[in-house]
This record gives C-alpha cells, structure tokens and sequence, in this order.
C-alpha cells in the first residue's frame, strides 16, 4: 500500500480491527479499542489491514500438532478458559491477523527503521499453551525469525505491558542471541511468573516518577549492555491509572514519556524498533484508545 500524498514518511501501521469473533455479552475483551485506535491514527498514517500469519511462520514457534487442533476446534473447556476466549474459527483467524501485522511489522523495520502494528503484545502464549487472551507469541515468533533468517543478530525484547510475558520469557529463555526483559506488576497476573533476562517486578499504585526512574536507570542500562540490533517494544497501556487489571498509576503524560524514552534509546542506538500494542482496559474507554495511538504518534515524532 503506497502513502497518500499528504503523508511526509514511509511508515504504515497494520490492523486487525475489522476482523472480529463472536464473544458472550459482557465479556471483558476490549473489543472497541482496535477500531478506535485506527480510526484516531488514520490522519497520521496508512493503517492497512493486518495480513494472516501463515500456518508455517506460526509453527517457527508454536507446537504444530496444538496449532492443529486449534484450527480445527479439538480443544478442551480448560484450555479456552486459559486463554480467556471461546473457541470459534474467526477468533483463530483474528489471532492469526493479530499475529501476521507484527510480522509485517518487523519487515517494515528492517526496511524503514520503524514497524508498527495496532495489535500483538500476546506475550502469555507459550509453544504448546495459550493464556490470557494470548493463541499465538508474536514476540517470541518475531526473535525466531529476525535470528533465524538474518535480519539480526541480537533481539532485545521490552515488555512495558503491566503483566509479566510469561509465555515469551519461557519460549526464549535458552536463546542466547535474545534479552528478554519485563517491567510489571509483581503481585498481578501472571501470578506463576517465568524467568525473563532481567525481571523488574514493581508494586502496586506505582506512579510516573517511580516507574520512569526504573525504566531509565535499570531497564534501557541493561538493553544498551546486551548491545542488540534490533528492538521489539511491547507498549502497554494497562500500566495507567485506572485500567481493570492493572494495579499501576501512571499518567497519560507518564506513559508517553516512557514511550518516547525507549524510541529514543532505539534511534540513538541507530537499531529498528518494532511496535506492539500490549494490553489496555482502562475504565475510561477513550483514555485507553489514546494510550494505544501514543505510541505511534510518539513513534512518528521521534522516529519521522
């Protein structure tokens, strides 16, 4: 998809928003930020449609006989209750476009510094198990392929989402070419945490300066020594003031400091960045759909 005129930059951001699956009423998947998010960055940027990942590129990462039987729905009550979502083709098929727009993310980056998708962060999926509204890791998938088919040699992996990434520490935690690293809430989900590269695990009402002070002094310190080649920026927004799961306090301000503090780490460190929306269920609906399009609006400020 070629830019408009009106854009001044080669960048694009993919979406899954228009691919949806039927949900119970009620049911606390944040539904309404995908499309909000888009919508809110339509102005700034071409958003095309998140591709499908194929089936093959999954399996890179992902047992293939549970791939299987979750393309066919031979799944159990337990492991949909794992992972938060009913069993229905067009939730797999969504999974697979959340998934297939980080992947064209990450080509994007290597091409133009900078990839971004409006989805992904699904870091509490694991090779054989799915958790926490996660089916497919596209952190871990994004590390494999970048290794794997030369695009990098190193991959730093930032997981600002409030939540451990459980299932990406658990799927990396033997390659020696990634650093996995997680900024979140100790005493919140996942509450059976993996072992990342460097886990900083923070209490609750954590406020902007205390979380800035972390990220600048102990995070982005231990990034710059692993000395990776390519960044993969999970940018939560369930770390605000007021998100259903979250535990945290930070400011909107806040937020689009720390934002802004990592694209800068990445610019100056002259390596491209991969941006990932992570979670976000704020109880302000509009608040978590700004969240989400900061990153991107931030990502155009510093890296445009």
């Amino acid at each position: 998809m070629s830019a408009p005129a009106a854009f001044r930059h080669p960048f694009r951001a993919y979406s899954p928003a228009d691919f949806h699956f039927p949900l119970p009423e009620g049911h606390r998947f944040p539904y309404y930020k995908y499309a909000g998010v888009r919508e809110l960055l339509r102005p700034h940027l071409p958003v095309p449609d998140a591709p499908a990942l194929r089936w093959a590129d999954a399996a890179r990462v992902h047992d293939p006989h549970w791939l299987r039987r979750w393309r066919r729905g031979e799944v159990g009550k337990n492991e949909e209750r794992a992972l938060g979502l009913p069993w229905s083709p067009e939730m797999v098929e969504r999974s697979r476009r959340a998934a297939g727009g980080s992947l064209a993310a990450l080509h994007d980056a290597m091409n133009t510094g900078w990839g971004a998708n409006l989805a992904g962060g699904t870091h509490h999926s694991f090779r054989d198990r799915a958790e926490g509204f996660c089916l497919l890791n596209d952190a871990a998938l994004l590390t494999k392929v970048a290794l794997d088919d030369g695009l990098a040699s190193r991959v730093a992996v930032i997981d600002l989402d409030v939540h451990q990434g459980n299932g990406t520490a658990a799927m990396l935690g033997a390659e020696a070419r990634a650093f996995t690293l997680s900024i979140h809430g100790e005493r919140n989900y996942p509450f059976r945490k993996e072992i990342s590269s460097l886990d900083l695990g923070l209490g609750d009402g954590v406020t902007d300066s205390e979380y800035l002070d972390v990220l600048q002094r102990q995070a982005l310190p231990a990034i710059e020594a692993f000395r990776p080649d390519l960044l993969l920026f999970l940018a939560g927004a369930d770390v605000l003031a007021g998100d259903r799961f979250g535990r945290f306090a930070l400011s909107l301000d806040g937020l689009r400091e720390r934002n802004r503090a990592v694209l800068y780490w990445a610019k100056r460190a002259a390596i491209p960045v991969v941006t990932v929306l992570a979670g976000g269920y704020n109880n302000d609906h509009e608040l978590t759909i700004k969240a989400h399009a900061s990153v991107v609006l931030d990502g155009l400020e510093v890296l445009g």
